[in-house]
């Protein structure tokens, strides 16, 4: 959740400083499209992840999950 904030705040500041530094150019706008295609495929994997997990351990309760752990 915490690097969703993250690259929202990023895209934030890429759309503003485009828009104050050259109000013709795209280039800000390109770059947060990039990075919410990003955003999209991280958050892709982590729930392939978490399916993973819970088709092979029937529970995703971070108590009883200790596949990790030696």
């Amino acid at each position: 959740m915490s690097i969703e904030l993250l690259l929202n705040a990023v895209n934030l500041n890429l759309m503003a400083f485009s828009n104050y530094l050259d109000a013709e150019a795209i280039k800000g706008q390109v770059f947060t499209i990039f990075v919410i295609t990003v955003e999209a495929a991280e958050a892709a994997v982590g729930l392939a992840i978490i399916l993973a997990i819970y088709r092979n351990r029937d529970t995703v309760d971070m108590e009883q999950f200790n596949l990790l752990k030696w």
